[in-house]
């Protein structure tokens, strides 16, 4: 007997309806990007594993999640764990010809991490990202296009929490002020944030654990070291924020989990979510990662949505659930000749939704499926239609029916759907 096989652990199958609904989730996602003139961009599942690398060494992203192997060419490559390294080394290999270069996209990426509610091994984002301009009016237009797409789902318990991470020359001192509490402090953090002190004191402050809490809550903060450029940059953010109607919370200590973060850090969370994990995307401005890439110096800011953690919570709030798989006709036919064949082919073929039951189904199981399928108007074939050349057109809502010459079934069906444009599929 064949071995029975499953999908792998944290990688779940996706089936109709959920995949209708995220493809209705991705469709929301373009229109409010694209209303602020960003288009689709696709890049590769793997990558060279370089690419990824410069998302932050000490992040557990680079240390404990990626996947990543040796291809059969002898190449180091890796799936890809997030998107906006990806994207920009995109942008180094093709150059845009104006800035700033404006894009989203979405698709899976890949965590080895232990799988739970709406966080996954195999996990679907909504990427945007714009590249070239420095100016803090880009932040704000980004942080909006995410907050809008939440609105347009219907999520209203969302929060926006607020940070800045200053500039290389704000950061030093910063860094080093952190490095010398944690040291004195190092009795308080767990066993792997002193780890993580070694490498980067910054990463601590992303710990999680209830361990290390106390000694994060002391910690200084970066808002006290900003320079006057960067607090200028933040405090024009904020203001943006406020004259377009955002809410947010100043949280100091907010880093998220990759390093190439500079000057605006942001993050989304879903107050519907009864949990500690309710982030459902986030992200930030960057200076040096076009760099990093072999790029010219360029700043950008871009985020990541996690489409599992927003379905979730869409769930918790009642909305924006599975749109309705409908159509506008059923064909019923209990003559089992090539009528049906036809007639059904005829009405997709001019633009309407038609399906049809096979196997030789009685009139009473057909016209079930006809009342499942949702579809506003039934047509029957049977032998003595067939024989007369006709087709009985129903009105499934209002359960009234007509006979029609088969000439003239398009055109009748066409008039009742424009008749109840509600009814269409």
């Amino acid at each position: 007997m064949p071995a029975v096989f499953a999908a792998l652990k944290g990688m779940p199958d996706l089936v109709s309806p959920e995949t209708d609904r995220r493809r209705a989730l991705v469709d929301a996602f373009a229109t409010a990007a694209g209303r602020a003139g960003y288009g689709e961009v696709q890049s590769p599942l793997l990558e060279d594993l370089g690419v990824f690398l410069r998302v932050g060494e000490a992040t557990d992203v680079v240390t404990k999640e990626m996947y990543d192997f040796v291809d059969k060419d002898g190449t180091r490559i890796a799936l890809r764990p997030e998107f906006t390294a990806s994207l920009m080394r995109m942008f180094v290999e093709h150059p845009p010809a104006t800035l700033p270069w404006k894009v989203w996209t979405t698709g899976p990426a890949f965590r080895h991490e232990n799988p739970q509610a709406g966080r996954y091994r195999q996990f679907f984002q909504l990427d945007l990202e714009a590249v070239g301009a420095a100016d803090p009016d880009v932040d704000v237009e980004v942080i909006a296009v995410a907050h809008d797409f939440f609105r347009s789902l219907g999520l209203t318990q969302v929060s926006l929490k607020l940070n800045s991470l200053g500039d290389e020359s704000s950061r030093e001192p910063f860094m080093a002020a952190l490095r010398t509490h944690f040291d004195a402090n190092r009795d308080g953090l767990s066993e792997q944030s002193r780890i993580t002190l070694e490498k980067n004191p910054l990463r601590v402050l992303d710990s999680k654990r209830d361990y290390d809490q106390a000694v994060i809550s002391s910690a200084p903060q970066m808002i006290d070291f900003l320079s006057a450029q960067t607090a200028a940059h933040f405090e024009r953010v904020q203001q943006g924020l406020r004259a377009v109607g955002i809410a947010f919370t100043l949280e100091s200590r907010l880093v998220r989990g990759l390093d190439y973060y500079t000057h605006t850090l942001f993050e989304f969370g879903a107050d519907a979510l009864v949990s500690s994990q309710n982030a459902i995307g986030g992200g930030g401005h960057y200076d040096n990662l076009v760099e990093q890439l072999g790029g010219p110096s360029t700043p950008g800011i871009g985020f990541g949505l996690g489409i599992d953690r927003i379905l979730l919570a869409c769930d918790a709030e009642g909305v924006f659930g599975a749109p309705p798989r409908m159509v506008a006709v059923f064909v019923v036919d209990t003559t089992g000749g090539s009528s049906a064949v036809a007639l059904t082919h005829e009405l997709r073929r001019a633009g309407i939704g038609a399906e049809r039951s096979f196997d030789g189904r009685s009139m009473k199981a057909q016209f079930k499926a006809a009342d499942r399928s949702g579809a506003a108007i039934a047509l029957v074939v049977g032998s003595n239609e067939e024989a007369d050349g006709t087709v009985v057109v129903r009105d499934l809502r209002a359960s009234d029916q007509v006979v029609v010459p088969r000439s003239d079934v398009l055109a009748e069906v066409q008039r009742r759907l424009v008749a109840n444009p509600l009814r269409l599929p």
